[in-house]
Parts: C-alpha cells; structure tokens; sequence
C-alpha cells in the first residue's frame, strides 16, 4: 500500500537505483503517524519522539521531534524542501527548541522557519547559518529526487535560508524539556560542530551523521578522521546503558550493539587491515561487514 501511494504521488520516468530500495522494510515494524504532507513520513520511534522522515531525496534525512511536558526540541530540520514547521505543529502545539546535530545543508533547510535556534559556538557553525545555494543546488540533480516534488517549490532558486542562532550551546549543556533532560556531546569528525544528543533517562542516543545505517561521509574538507575516531570511542563506551540508537539518514532506529562493531570497523580501516574501492574523483570506499566509509583517497608516498 505504501509503495503503491509514493508511485501514485511521486511518479517518474526514470527512477534512480537508490529509489527502487523503497520503501526500506524496517519501516514495517515502526509506527506510523499521519500528516498532511506527502513529502514527509513521521514515524513515533520512542514514547514522545517522532521520527521525521525525507524519502524522495537522496539523502533520506530524518529529523527528530522530542516532546517533554514544557517544550519539545527539533533535533535538525532536514533539506528545507517542504514546510517542516507545518507537520511539527500537526505533531505538537509546545514551544519548539532547534538543536542541530551538525550544520551541513540537509540538516539545517528548515532552520528558518524557528524562532529559537541553539548552536555550538564554533565558527563552522556560525559560518553555516549564514546559508549557501551551492551545496543546496547539489541535491537537485535528476539522480537525486525520487519522485515529484512539493507543489509550488522551485528547484532553480533551491538555497538553504540563513537563520539566526539564538544561544551557544556546548559539550555537556543539559536541556530540560519539562519531564524530559537532554545532554549535548560534542562528537566532532563528520565535521566540527557534530553534536550527538542523549536521552539518559531513556536510553536513546541520538547520533545525527556520526553513525547511521549507510555509507558515512568522511572526505569533506571539514572531516578530521582522528576526531571522528575519538568520538565514536565515546559513543561505543555508551552502549551498555542504551536502548536505541537513532541516526540522521535512512533507517531511525538500530541496535546499541552498533556502536563498537562502527568503533572496531574505523578503527580496521585506520590501521591498514582494509582495501579500500575506487569511488569518485578523490574519494575511495571502505566496507567492513555492514559498515561503509567513504573517504578521501590516500596520497601517494613520494
């Protein structure tokens, strides 16, 4: 029923091969929550968080609404494509707190849109929200989009928006909620200002690009692979407390156990124990077991 619908509402000619995957089956087992949007599917992950979902863009963000008893946080606000704030208010009428997991453009579209927006106090940060056309207009290529998109968006004049940051936030900051306590974790590599978000009382981990369940992007000028490397080993230490780990792309939810298997498969990949593919121009693969690491290709030795 489901795929028959995003045929009916997002038909087109030529289907990417990253399209024919959908809709993924780990979908089937989660909770489905109507809104009125098709752009978007939300699903309820966990008691009082929604995942937010973008399944007819490559990148398959997910965004993630946390409710507390006071206020709720929007962890990212995806590609900026369709209007976020519209669904976010279908799913809860509480005061909304954006928090981004890191500030590539796919995580910060809708950023705009909110009027209180937390951000690490790094310059990444602060030269993001300043916006930018051209990482937007990458995401429109004709491989990128599964489907139709939203009625009235213009893919020509696609940019994401700037938006204002309200108040710094860093490494350790609790947020209340109401009922409900956040704790930010700096875990910088993906880029410098990659925050993880945990929810101690509910073990969830909330892991934004620093884990999820496709290739994880490691090539960007930004990417420092020792950073990256530390922050997983803080993440990995975390496991035995968690009950979910819920990453920024294609499938919300997996198993804590994740964790150190990604910790051990980085650290064969550092250590010299994996082959790695041709990829790109500039960029090469790393597959261990289930994980894949796409990285800037190693120089050659003089």
């Amino acid at each position: 029923m489901l795929a028959l619908a995003c045929a009916r509402l997002f038909s087109q000619t030529q289907v990417p091969e990253w399209c024919r995957a959908l809709p993924r089956p780990e979908y089937r087992t989660l909770q489905r929550v109507p809104v009125s949007d098709a752009w978007f599917e939300v699903y309820e992950v966990a008691r009082g968080v929604f995942a937010v979902y973008e399944p007819h863009q490559f990148e398959e963000t997910i965004s993630y609404l946390i409710l507390g008893k006071k206020q709720a946080l929007l962890f990212d606000t995806g590609m900026g494509i369709s209007d976020l704030k519209k669904v976010v208010t279908e799913l809860t009428h509480l005061p909304i707190l954006v928090l981004n997991s890191h500030t590539h453009n796919d995580h910060v579209g809708s950023n705009w849109q909110f009027e209180r927006i937390y951000g690490m106090d790094t310059d990444f940060t602060r030269q993001n929200a300043r916006g930018s056309r051209e990482d937007a207009q990458a995401e429109m290529g004709a491989d990128e989009i599964c489907g139709n998109l939203p009625t009235g968006f213009d893919p020509k004049s696609y940019a994401t928006r700037p938006w204002k940051i309200t108040s710094n936030t860093h490494d350790g900051d609790r947020i209340d909620l109401g009922g409900r306590q956040l704790e930010v974790l700096a875990t910088p590599g993906h880029t410098p200002d990659a925050i993880s978000l945990l929810d101690r009382a509910n073990g969830l981990l909330f892991t934004g690009d620093t884990y999820y369940p496709a290739p994880i992007w490691l090539y960007r000028p930004e990417t420092d692979l020792d950073a990256y490397a530390a922050s997983i080993h803080r993440l990995a230490a975390l496991a035995p407390e968690l009950k979910l780990v819920l990453g920024a792309h294609n499938i919300p939810v997996a198993s804590p156990s994740v964790l150190p298997r990604l910790e051990a498969a980085f650290e064969a990949v550092r250590t010299g124990k994996v082959k790695p593919r041709p990829a790109d121009p500039g960029q090469v693969v790393y597959q261990v077991d289930e994980f894949s690491f796409r990285m800037r290709a190693p120089q050659p030795k003089p």
